[in-house]
């Protein structure tokens, strides 16, 4: 039945489409059958109508009511059209009316049908698809009819097995819902696994697993919950970067290279560059640096309220905190704030190293190129420098908010050890020089310094003015490396070759190459090997647990009871057979034919004030090695102790000296003396000031007594002063090359100076101090007495010396006789016995000379007579003396053979011998020329105007 409607369809728009000529289709009316006049009748055709009158068919169609245009198809347009009359009809109106309507009638349909030309190629394309289109619904048609036959056919036929293919299908819908359901409960459970994986530290595992969650999500995303997971795990994953970014800060503290390396991987997979990731660690090393040094001060803060103020304040928290470290608690905190610092230079250290190791598989499998390599490495490098100017700046901070000027030495001391081994570690670390720590150390040790030196001669003048002077009992084996302050310097001590009396007492071991300390295995804070704290402490410790804060040992310098005999041994069991042999061979080198005298002894001759000057030694010396820039100050002032010995001695020992003459003070010593009198000593009290450096002129305590002569006005007390003074020279130039080590070398000169004159002069103090003991043994005025009664005016030569000669001989026994007694008390070296008879030996010689010269006339047996008495005086001095030859011998000789000078050569004579006084020449010459004025005149003139010239010299 539609098929057949549709071929009605069909036909009827063909019939449409093939006429050749359309016309307007007719309404039903003809013009025949109204016949109007023109002016009176309306003409409903529109042929009719005249052109004329007629309006614009667009205007016909706006005229058309709107109610023409309704789509409600029971809309009535009749009855429409019906209403609009009203109840009195005209029939003029009507017409009018309908003219109208038939007018808005044919231009519609003259519209319409132009509106249908106008579109007929599209018409009929549309309807040559609908034609295809009506044959694919008949094929669609006649397939679901055979379709549906042969369903019919399975259906009766194979029911069983449809049925089984439905089940099948069923199952795998079941089994496909099933994997979901799976799938989405581990993914639910993932979290988990991730904390397991986190906690364990396998970042790189906790990374992978959460990618492949994240896929499978995306691929499960369809369902409602999993996208909702979806955003969870983005969280987990911003969480888990979080999470690896403080595990790579944990790394400042405890470098690891392979959970290191396990970090890369993570950064790795998170697509991070190296670049960012050395910068997120250079972020941490700064942040590990302050809240470190933050934590560590704040414990050793008593107060809370101090970060609260310094909030309120607005002043820098941690500067407030190092101003609020107790005093007594400074030391400590330094030592602690360097240890955490030190982890986290030595992480960093590793750090370095580890990304400048080539084999490194993360490197060497990366996809970085070279250049990037390079410019990695140089960042790295680069941020060097920036870490140890913060932990510079840190340790400062504190050092410079506290009062060191409060501690003692040793105190002081171990804050320079803490200081100069962190600065080692600066130079270890990026070669720094360290500038702000040392400045730091610098402002800090000038004051302290200042104080502590001055401090140090105030109590050296109490020491000498309670001094008694006597030996201190010492071992035989005693040197100065065993006393406890020279402790941090024997290592270091060790590598510089030791002169005088240190060489020949201990055996110092010399590295294969150079003998230069800065070449050596030894640092100068005393450890073993120099630097390497990087390697000495990777694993565990730091350079700042041990060698700081040892506790002081007992020393063994004293010598018992038992060990007296030290003094006087000639052997010393702690003596090794090489220093015995160096030792003999060096002396057999300087006297080869003295005999070994009996007297020698191993043990110094030292006292108590030279033990405190040689502690202070090694103090000064701790303080120049730890305080570089101020080193040539502090050793300077080291040499002030020295000074102040040597004018100590000499001001209490040669003050006494009864008899002047220039040849007991050798011009250094005279130069010396005069120095440190101008420039060191303050004679007057009451003319300090505040900035006066000058200490006070020491007194010889009461108690010491120079006036005995049974005692030889004190000669115990004399030797031990002044070969104390001598030992004590020793050491300073045993400690020479250290001193020259420690100071610039623009300041060399001055040390060398110091050595060559101030030092060396030491021994010349000898002459004058044991002169002083020698012109108060002997009773030089009665000797003199007694010449001047004797007659040299004698003929014939006597056969016996005169009687002054046994009584000169009798006191230079009783002078021995008394010497033996103090060499019971104390050990005599042979160099003071030397000296000893040297200058008694000088002042009887100048005695003899002078009793000489007193003679007014002399004949030739006179002259013969003063032979014999020197001669007599001579063999029997020898004997005493165990002295050959005499000292001065030549001194009276030539005197007494000048008297058989003819009177033309005596002049000659004395210009040539200026050893003598005007006194000796003027005796001399009264005698040669007692006959002859005018010769005596000349020669008399002669003398006065040398000894003006001498004056003018002078």
């Amino acid at each position: 039945m539609n098929l057949l409607k549709m071929e009605e369809l069909k036909n009827k728009i063909l019939g449409l489409i093939n006429k050749q000529a359309p016309k307007i289709p007719s309404m039903g009316f003809s013009d025949a059958n109204y016949h109007f006049n023109e002016a009176s009748t309306l003409s409903i055709n529109s042929k009719t109508v005249s052109e004329a009158n007629r309006p614009a068919d667009q205007d016909i169609l706006e005229s058309i009511e709107a109610a023409y245009f309704s789509l409600d198809e029971n809309y009535d347009i009749c009855r429409f059209e019906l209403s609009k009359l009203s109840e009195n009809l005209e029939y003029d109106q009507i017409l009018r009316d309908s003219k109208t309507l038939t007018q808005q009638y044919q231009v519609v349909s003259k519209k319409v049908l132009q509106l249908i030309l106008e579109h007929q190629s599209s018409c009929n394309e549309e309807f040559q698809h609908v034609l295809k289109v009506l044959e694919k619904v008949k094929e669609t048609l006649d397939l679901c009819k055979r379709s549906r036959n042969e369903l019919s056919i399975v259906k009766r036929e194979y029911q069983e097995s449809l049925l089984v293919m439905a089940n099948y299908r069923k199952r795998k819908l079941a089994q496909n819902l099933l994997d979901n359901l799976k799938m989405i409960k581990n993914l639910y459970n993932f979290d988990k696994r991730l904390q397991v994986l986190l906690n364990e530290g396998d970042y790189v595992g906790a990374i992978l697993e959460l990618q492949r969650c994240q896929k499978i999500a995306y691929k499960y995303r369809h369902f409602t919950c999993v996208a909702a997971l979806t955003y969870k795990l983005q969280e987990t994953m911003e969480n888990t970067d979080s999470q690896l970014d403080k595990a790579l800060a944990q790394t400042c503290l405890h470098f690891d290279g392979e959970y290191f390396s396990k970090l890369q991987e993570a950064f790795k997979l998170l697509d991070k560059s190296q670049s960012s990731v050395i910068d997120n660690l250079h972020v941490h090393y700064i942040t590990a640096i302050y809240n470190q040094s933050f934590n560590i001060v704040q414990s050793y803060v008593s107060s809370p309220d101090i970060l609260i103020s310094s909030d309120t304040t607005g002043k820098n928290p941690y500067k407030t905190l190092c101003q609020s470290v107790p005093q007594d608690l400074f030391i400590p905190c330094l030592i602690d704030l360097c240890k955490v610092l030190f982890k986290i230079v030595l992480s960093y250290h590793q750090l370095v190293g580890w990304y400048n190791n080539q084999d490194n598989d993360y490197i060497i499998e990366g996809n970085n190129s070279d250049h990037e390599q390079k410019f990695e490495r140089e960042k790295l490098e680069h941020n060097l420098m920036k870490i140890w100017d913060d932990v510079q700046r840190k340790v400062s901070s504190l050092l410079l908010n506290v009062d060191l000027g409060r501690y003692k030495f040793d105190q002081f001391v171990q804050v320079l050890s803490v200081i100069h081994r962190l600065i080692q570690v600066g130079d270890e670390f990026c070669m720094s020089k360290s500038d702000e720590l040392l400045e730091s150390i610098r402002k800090q040790s000038i004051n302290y310094f200042k104080n502590y030196h001055s401090a140090r001669l105030d109590e050296l003048r109490i020491f000498f003015e309670n001094e008694m002077w006597e030996l201190c009992p010492v071992k035989s084996s005693f040197t100065i490396l065993k006393l406890q302050e020279f402790k941090p310097l024997r290592s270091l001590l060790k590598n510089f070759k030791f002169r005088s009396q240190l060489s020949a007492q201990i055996v110092i071991p010399h590295s294969t190459g150079s003998n230069d300390c800065c070449s050596s295995t030894h640092s100068q804070d005393g450890s073993s090997i120099y630097g390497n704290y990087f390697v000495r402490h990777s694993s565990h410790g730091t350079p700042f647990d041990a060698g700081l804060d040892e506790t002081v040992i007992d020393e063994d310098i004293l010598a018992d009871e038992n060990d007296a005999s030290g003094y006087f041994s000639e052997e010393s069991e702690d003596e090794s057979e090489e220093i015995k042999r160096d030792s003999e061979d060096e002396t057999s080198k300087n006297s080869p034919k003295e005999k070994k005298d009996k007297h020698a002894h191993r043990a110094p001759i030292l006292t108590n004030t030279t033990l405190s000057v040689l502690r202070q030694m090694g103090k000064y010396l701790q303080m120049s090695r730890l305080l570089r820039p101020i080193s040539y100050k502090i050793i300077m002032c080291m040499n002030e102790l020295f000074y102040y010995y040597l004018y100590a001695v000499h001001t209490f020992f040669a003050s006494d000296l009864t008899v002047t003459s220039n040849s007991l003070y050798t011009p250094q010593l005279h130069t010396t003396l005069k120095k440190i009198s101008d420039n060191m000593i303050l004679h007057n009290p009451n003319e300090t000031g505040m900035e006066d450096d000058r200490v006070l002129r020491p007194y010889l305590s009461p108690i010491v007594d120079l006036t005995k002569s049974e005692q030889l006005h004190g000669l115990s007390e004399r030797i031990v002063a002044v070969e104390s003074l001598v030992y004590l020279a020793s050491q300073y130039q045993a400690l020479q090359e250290f001193m020259e080590y420690l100071i610039p070398q623009s300041n060399k000169y001055m040390l060398d100076q110091f050595f060559q004159q101030d030092v060396a002069c030491a021994v010349d103090l000898r002459k004058p101090v044991y002169m002083a003991v020698c012109s108060q043994a002997f009773d030089l005025r009665q000797i003199l007495i007694m010449m001047s009664k004797i007659n040299w005016e004698v003929k014939d030569v006597m056969s016996e010396h005169n009687n002054y000669v046994d009584i000169l001989l009798r006191e230079v026994q009783f002078f021995t006789l008394r010497l033996e007694k103090i060499a019971l008390r104390i050990p005599i070296p042979g160099c003071v016995y030397k000296s000893l008879w040297e200058n008694v030996a000088h002042i009887i010689t100048h005695t003899l000379v002078q009793g000489f010269a007193e003679a007014k006339k002399c004949s030739n047996g006179g002259r013969a007579l003063m032979q014999l008495d020197f001669t007599q005086f001579l063999s029997m001095f020898e004997k005493m003396a165990g002295m050959k030859p005499v000292p001065h011998k030549a001194y009276v000789e030539n005197y007494v053979r000048a008297y058989y000078l003819p009177e033309h050569e005596l002049e000659k004579w004395i210009k040539e011998h200026n050893e003598y006084s005007t006194k000796h020449f003027l005796g001399l010459i009264s005698c040669v020329c007692q006959n002859n004025k005018k010769t005596r005149q000349r020669l008399i003139q002669m003398i006065d105007e040398m000894e003006k010239n001498n004056f003018t010299e002078r």
